[in-house]
């Protein structure tokens, strides 16, 4: 057993609005335990208590954060004991029975003075009802960008060679899976690699592509088909029983950023901004689409037009993650609220009882071990 700890996102502040990939992200699991309860009870330092001690004791953890506080969690999973643990209200009472074996929910609420709740309902209401209107000016300003960005877009598609752009693909086909095939159904798995946050884009690349062999760092521009490439991929490697990891766009999540087949060990990932890295390995690769399909000149016979495009993206960008920023404070207000109606002593007992019911399903799971 060796310690390793992956950080995903399985919810996201996009242009489509809210968007959950939890129930992707938390599939079969044995026990899945949902904590659930009013903002500021505890949930997100239940679960990163929890985490902290896992991994002192050498166990892997992946750890789900959250898009409007990337250093707190919403979820997490002991991944060799498959138990999760989860925030009910980040994921929108999406889980349940068919996520686990058996799931297990704990009522943070308990804890709170629900007369002190009363005495503050007008004030909750509209600390509530600042941060969902916040949201949604960040969410339908995102939707403005994205059709920008489509501005930005067609000028490389319209520059597009469709051949080449289905030879590189073919290529990465032959790569990753030649001509093998398994004999069982591939696992799927929807995750993001990233989020739009009050502080800017957030992205764990780096720590989820430490384990693996290789590593392909898409280059181009908007529109030069990295995405659609991936989606290929995808497509094969689920046709020909291969598992993967799906990373969708934390801006765009019809999109696609970025894939992980583990059976194969190989990354290849959109490494263009907000996500742009540069190789650091031997065994790491450079596809350029840019050069590879899109007409040569591009850049500078629309270089005009473009720069144009460009600083208005940057401007609905910049206008959408104010608007996140204002909606965290919102959201830290009505937490601060909540906090000073908690009865801490309920929440340490609640702490205690989800610590030491995991600490139990832990010592099971490995006892069932080490009798096999």
């Amino acid at each position: 057993m060796g310690e390793t700890v992956r950080h995903y996102f399985a919810s996201g502040n996009t242009a489509a609005g809210v968007h959950l990939l939890f129930d992707s992200a938390f599939q079969e699991l044995d026990q899945l335990y949902i904590l659930k309860g009013r903002p500021g009870t505890g949930k997100s330092t239940i679960m990163q208590q929890v985490a902290d001690e896992m991994l002192r004791q050498g166990r892997s953890v992946e750890m789900f954060h959250c898009p409007f506080d990337s250093d707190t969690l919403d979820g997490l999973i002991l991944t060799e004991e498959r138990i999760g643990i989860v925030d009910g209200s980040a994921c929108r009472e999406t889980l349940g029975p068919e996520s686990a074996k058996a799931v297990f929910s704990i009522d943070m609420d308990q804890a709170v003075d629900q007369a002190k709740v009363s005495r503050n309902q007008s004030n909750l209401a509209a600390l509530q009802a600042g941060f969902e209107e916040t949201c949604t000016k960040a969410y339908e300003t995102f939707a403005k960008a994205l059709r920008i960005h489509d501005e930005w877009e067609k000028y490389y598609i319209d520059s597009m060679n469709f051949t080449k752009a289905n030879q590189a693909a073919e290529e990465l086909v032959d790569l990753f899976f030649a001509n093998r095939v398994q004999q069982k159904q591939s696992k799927i798995r929807h995750v993001f690699l990233g989020a739009a946050t009050p502080k800017g884009a957030v992205d764990f690349v780096e720590n989820l592509t430490a384990g693996v062999s290789k590593r392909i760092f898409v280059k181009g521009r908007p529109g030069s088909g990295k995405s659609t490439m991936l989606k290929k991929l995808v497509s094969v490697a689920e046709e020909r029983g291969f598992d993967a990891e799906v990373f969708h766009c934390g801006f765009d999540p019809g999109s696609l950023d970025m894939l992980i087949f583990p059976e194969i060990s190989v990354a290849i990932f959109d490494s263009t901004a907000p996500h742009e890295y540069f190789p650091s390995r031997e065994s790491d690769e450079i596809l350029d689409m840019y050069e590879q399909v899109i007409a040569s000149g591009t850049d500078e016979k629309y270089a005009r037009e473009m720069d144009g495009i460009k600083a208005r993206y940057r401007s609905a960008m910049n206008e959408a993650t104010s608007y996140l920023a204002e909606a965290k404070k919102r959201r830290d207000r009505l937490k601060g609220l909540y906090f000073e109606m908690i009865d801490f002593s309920v929440i340490d007992r609640l702490s205690q009882q989800v610590k030491q019911d995991i600490e139990k399903a832990v010592f099971a799971v490995d006892q069932n071990a080490s009798r096999k």
